[in-house]
């Protein structure tokens, strides 16, 4: 069958290298799982090097030509290709309660979304593999003190150990982007459950870098803190300038103020 050509609306660039897809398929320790979930496989350059993993290989892509493609080059997907909208699909209609790993060369365009929808699902998914646009890659892994440390970072890192892997070049790709892009591996913490309203974290974390020049005193007004409270000196912080500890800190501090 004739190759699948890339769509921009989906914000397709196909790998073509080789050594990278196995780089990244190796990513993963397939340990404490039994399936993973590669979001979209396109004409499955990564597919292949999945399927020789002892776990079962389950894909979901968007891109009917890049279905029809797969079943015909794959027969050994059949049954296990989900022709869904990631982000709009309920995962845990298909696989229950049952963990799985999740990885892929992410759209650049939904690779926050993605993130932020496995994030959702935590409790099912231990590991976490894949490629993203270079500065988002590194913004997920930052650590506190960085302009690039951000919602994502600390959403990410409250949960997960975040491992920038390496960088891959744009001229790889058919087409090529126009950025260099990253490949990270995210492994979920043996401890994952926050000693607060994880609620409440998400939300302080957010309204907090929502206006990350202003100090903490001042960006989480809406919050109605009390006097006695904002007289704490981590409100005389930015955002960027706390860990994910401090703003698990931070979250109880707000808590106990009768938020």
């Amino acid at each position: 069958m004739e190759q699948v050509r890339a769509k921009k609306h989906l914000g397709q660039h196909f790998l073509k290298e080789e050594s990278i897809a196995k780089n990244i398929a190796d990513s993963l320790s397939y340990s404490g799982y039994s399936k993973i979930l590669e979001i979209g496989p396109g004409m499955g350059v990564l597919t292949k090097y999945l399927l020789e993993k002892p776990t079962e290989t389950f894909v979901i892509e968007i891109d009917r030509d890049s279905v029809v493609y797969l079943n015909t080059n794959y027969p050994q997907l059949a049954g296990r290709i989900i022709s869904e909208d990631f982000l709009k699909y309920d995962l845990g209609a298909f696989f229950g309660q049952e963990p799985f790993a999740i990885i892929g060369n992410f759209p650049y365009n939904i690779s926050t979304q993605i993130v932020f929808k496995m994030l959702a699902m935590r409790n099912q998914i231990p590991e976490f593999s894949g490629m993203f646009q270079k500065e988002v890659a590194e913004r997920i892994c930052e650590k506190k003190g960085s302009k690039t440390y951000g919602i994502l970072s600390v959403l990410t890192q409250a949960f997960y150990e975040a491992e920038y892997l390496f960088t891959v070049s744009e001229h790889v790709f058919s087409p090529p982007p126009k950025v260099k892009s990253g490949v990270l591996r995210l492994r979920r913490k043996e401890n994952y459950h926050l000693p607060c309203d994880e609620k409440l974290f998400f939300a302080v974390v957010k309204t907090a870098f929502n206006q990350r020049r202003k100090t903490l005193r001042n960006s989480l007004k809406t919050y109605q803190l009390s006097d006695n409270l904002k007289e704490d000196s981590i409100f005389d912080l930015r955002p960027e300038q706390l860990s994910v500890e401090q703003f698990v800190a931070l979250t109880q501090k707000i808590a106990a103020n009768g938020v």
